[in-house]
């Protein structure tokens, strides 16, 4: 048995609303920051020894803790590190869970390598990509990740899984779904290449055509990105309030036939919409929302929407959990009253008990 009593490197009662970008959140019990493999394994032990939670901390970007806190152990991975490697025409890029995600795109980009370059300007860190399977203007990373190491909680050692064995789908994979809390991600390896960027999605293709690039570089097209989604609000920024969110809130649909027809007969004609195989298609969540009555800009107490995108939700200044779960149970239940579309949030939620709203949000 290790031996439960504090290390010198937990701190208690750690205020968490400043590790995320939504700046909400009540504190942790304990934290402890861990820059080595072995600061995870001992965190894992000291938690299961003292039987307290523990929860994994990246960027916070993508996450929405509960006004009460964490009551348990967050572990605040900052293992840092960037490692190429040349494979034949490929180069695999190994990087430490805790490096800022948005620097190493820019690194990649710099050295002509394609592959991430549409995910430029999410904030974040590179061990939190994974688990979201985070996608952006026709990439996601399930198309580049060559492997991971990671700490297994239930077998306590350390291990590697290839991409393959990710269960990636959209905006999901086994780390969100059914092993959620299981591996603590420590770095990540992606496979990329010289080889020409990713110009599929409109608003990318638009901007690169309006600036006389006929034949863009990756950096060309990380430059298309950031500014688009500077557009947005969606590049972080702490002079700009739009920017105090978790960038989109809620995923995009993905709808059989059925359901399309049933939109498209609600809204008066056919939505946007794009295929994604075996007859279904996406819907922009955007766009349902505005058709349910909401709009940009629009204003609920110390929380809203962002001027810029309807899919952010913002921290006006001094809002709670509570408020975001209330503005955004308002939002699902008017595109579910008026489409009966059930929209889903990206976001994880943390240190939340039975919550009617949340429970809602999350069926």
């Amino acid at each position: 048995m290790h031996s439960s009593s504090v290390p010198a490197a937990v701190r208690s009662a750690v205020p968490l609303a400043a590790f995320t970008t939504l700046r909400i959140g009540g504190a942790a019990r304990w934290l402890l920051t861990a820059r080595t493999v072995d600061d995870v394994e001992s965190a894992h032990r000291w938690s299961e020894d003292r039987g307290v939670s523990l929860f994994v901390l990246g960027g916070g970007s993508n996450l929405v803790i509960a006004d009460t806190g964490f009551d348990g152990l967050v572990l605040h991975l900052d293992i840092g590190g960037r490692r190429y490697v040349t494979d034949e025409d490929d180069s695999l890029v190994t990087v430490g869970a805790g490096e800022a995600w948005d620097a190493t795109v820019a690194e990649c980009v710099d050295r002509g390598l394609a592959g991430l370059e549409c995910l430029s300007g999410i904030p974040g860190t590179v061990g939190g990509t994974p688990i979201q399977n985070v996608g952006a203007y026709g990439q996601e990373v399930a198309g580049s990740i060559h492997r991971l190491t990671v700490y297994d909680r239930q077998t306590r050692a350390m291990d590697i899984l290839t991409g393959a064995d990710c269960g990636f789908a959209y905006r999901t994979s086994r780390f969100k779904k059914s092993d959620a809390g299981r591996f603590v991600i420590c770095d990540v390896t992606f496979r990329l290449r010289p080889s020409a960027p990713t110009t599929t999605y409109p608003d990318i293709v638009d901007y690169l055509s309006r600036g006389g690039a006929t034949s863009p570089s990756v950096a060309d097209v990380r430059d298309a990105v950031l500014a688009v989604r500077g557009r947005k609000g969606m590049v972080l920024d702490e002079n700009d309030p739009d920017t105090r969110s978790v960038g989109s809130f809620f995923m995009n649909p993905i709808v059989d036939g059925r359901e399309h027809d049933r939109v498209a007969a609600a809204a008066g004609g056919p939505p946007p919409a794009f295929p994604v195989g075996s007859g279904r298609v996406k819907l922009p969540a955007a766009w349902l929302i505005e058709r349910s009555g909401f709009r940009r800009g629009e204003v609920d107490g110390a929380v809203g929407i962002s001027s810029k995108h309807t899919l952010a939700l913002i921290n006006r200044g001094g809002a709670t959990a509570r408020d975001v779960l209330r503005f955004a149970t308002r939002i699902k239940r008017g595109v579910l009253d008026r489409f009966g579309i059930s929209l889903r949030p990206e976001p994880v939620f943390v240190g939340f008990g039975r919550d009617d709203d949340l429970e809602f949000l999350q069926s």
